[in-house]
């Protein structure tokens, strides 16, 4: 009996031993196997999760950005962003221009036609694009631009493009307000430049290149410069010792380093192109170029039949995108009531006792210029600084208002900047003390167009460092953040700064920055959405209704 006990209690240990090892196995593979979906999985634009595997992320080698040192969670977040903008361009092979994508025999057909919609419904359109032969693309790819908009009212929407990777797209809008509404759908390029832009941004980073003057005395030199140089002659390191920004100049042959006076933009690189891939941006023939309806191309919007009295307030959804619309001229964000600050005087109320840094590229400087002109009481104050370039200040003694314009750190293609003057926005955040009465508006994204994608991201992380410090250290700050916008192309200047490529940058910006508690003046759709020709610098009324937006967030209505 005593024999069976003790056989019975030696299998139950037995037992129990196995039971634990089996165990800490499956711990360990789990851990195993968490940690590599966690350094393996992103997730895409859609919020699907994909595997780096089937994105086949991969890091340009430019200037060692692929050697960067990153934390796990940047490294994470990088993957990310370049997963969200992997554009799946088939490599088809060399394409005949004759089989590239024609915008004049594509077309677009509006889906769930239908008599009346009222406001709030949701419109969808299906592309189908086709070569020059009139025979229908068998992939995907092309960038397409598209927007509802009614002349009349002077009321505009942009729309969300679908690629199905087949030749169709679809394009979905969000009827915001009442009346006969148009629909417009544009190529800005066909799949074919895609791939050549592509090739470009990981091929020819220095396609614009910088120059500095370096003077000492009666001798001065002029040498290349930028984010890295080719070769093995001696440099010049500027890389800033705070943000660990990379800065090259080729050092002068007789000057020290420390004599650098200036820097300016050198110029754009020429022949870019071969013969056959000059067919792909083409003025009046594949870029920017519309795409017409095979039927009607719009529809009879209804106001909603709930409390019709203020049709425009119901059609505010509580969606995301489109961020907003124009009705009347008037920028309408969909998640906010926003201020007409049609006077003078209601600018001045609003800044009263207020210090506002506008920090950023000449799109930002456009506020400056806007502000001193349209409120007299805030008076230039003359720096000396050369034009369209800063910094610049401003002064209203009476109501105590101060406002600085700085340009960002390189690169940035200006004429000529003092290199005393090259400040990077992320140190000069860290330099404000903040509180309620701080202002600062942020614009960086124009001069990045050319680089590879990592070149930006670390630029806005560091900026995103010093604004989550700032806003640590006073809560009460306020930070905007404009986006980029579309602007006007022809041949060369797709090259360098196509719509395609500031899509990405916008793309980009608007992730790092979101939960990070800044505000965002939408500029991307607010020049899209309008009816006015796409310009880098917008015209005067889409300049006032960002004004309107980023006072609004400085001045919220109270509720």
């Amino acid at each position: 009996m005593w024999t069976n006990f003790f056989k019975l209690r030696l299998f139950c240990c037995l037992l129990a031993v196995l039971m634990v090892v089996v165990l800490v196995i499956n711990v360990t593979q789990v851990e195993y196997l968490d940690h590599e979906t966690v350094s393996a999985t992103f997730i895409d634009s859609s919020g699907q999760f994909i595997s780096s595997q089937v994105t086949g992320i991969s890091r340009n080698p430019y200037c060692g950005y692929d050697q960067q040192t990153l934390s796990s969670q940047e490294r994470m977040e990088e993957d990310s962003l370049l997963a969200a903008l992997h554009r799946q361009v088939p490599d088809v092979g060399p394409v005949p221009f004759v089989k590239s994508t024609d915008p004049s025999s594509s077309y677009f057909v509006i889906l769930n036609s239908a008599a009346f919609f009222q406001v709030g419904s949701q419109l969808e359109v299906l592309v189908h694009v086709q070569d020059f032969q009139r025979k229908p693309k068998k992939y995907g790819g092309d960038y397409l631009q598209a927007r509802i908009h009614s002349p009349k009212l002077q009321a505009g929407a942009v729309g969300r493009v679908v690629d199905y990777q087949n030749g169709f797209y679809k394009v979905f809008f969000t009827l915001l307000w009442p009346g006969k509404v148009k629909v417009s759908i544009f190529l800005v390029h066909p799949s074919e430049g895609i791939r050549v832009l592509q090739r470009l941004q990981e091929d020819k980073p220095d396609r614009v290149y910088f120059k500095s003057l370096f003077r000492s005395g009666r001798i001065s030199e002029t040498t290349e410069c930028n984010v890295c140089l080719p070769g093995n002659l001696p440099l010049c390191n500027f890389t800033d010792l705070y943000t660990g920004e990379p800065w090259f100049c080729f050092k002068p042959k007789k000057l020290p380093c420390s004599s650098r006076i200036t820097h300016f933009k050198g110029g754009y690189l020429k022949g870019l192109l071969t013969a056959a891939e000059s067919a792909f941006f083409q003025s009046g023939v594949n870029i920017k170029m519309p795409i017409n309806s095979s039927g009607p191309d719009w529809v009879t919007v209804i106001p909603r039949r709930i409390k019709e009295t203020n049709t425009l307030e119901l059609s505010q959804g509580s969606g995301t995108f489109p961020s907003g619309y124009y009705y009347k001229d008037q920028w309408r964000p969909r998640k906010f009531k926003m201020r007409q600050f049609n006077d003078p005087d209601n600018i001045t109320e609003c800044l009263q006792r207020k210090v506002v840094h506008l920090f950023g590229d000449s799109t930002i400087r456009q506020w400056f210029e806007y502000l001193t002109t349209f409120v007299p009481d805030l008076v230039e104050f003359n720096l000396g600084s050369p034009k369209n370039v800063g910094p610049f200040l401003a002064v209203d003694q009476k109501h105590n208002i101060l406002l600085k314009y700085r340009c960002h750190g390189p690169p940035i293609r200006f004429t000529t900047v003092f290199s005393s003057e090259l400040h990077y926005v992320a140190n000069e955040l860290n330099g404000i003390v903040g509180g309620k009465n701080t202002v600062v508006a942020i614009a960086v994204w124009s001069h990045f167009s050319t680089f590879p994608l990592e070149v930006y991201i670390r630029r806005l992380r560091n900026i995103r460092r010093a604004v989550v410090r700032l806003l640590d250290r006073s809560p009460k700050t306020v930070v905007v953040i404009r986006t980029a916008n579309a602007q006007e192309l022809g041949p060369e200047v797709s090259l360098f700064n196509s719509d395609w490529y500031n899509f990405q940058l916008d793309t980009i910006l608007r992730r790092m920055f979101s939960g990070v508690g800044v505000y965002l003046v939408d500029a991307w759709e607010m020049t899209l959405a309008h009816y006015l020709p796409h310009k880098l610098h917008p015209d005067e009324v889409i300049v006032k209704n960002q004004l309107d937006m980023f006072l609004s967030f400085v001045c919220p209505l109270e509720t």
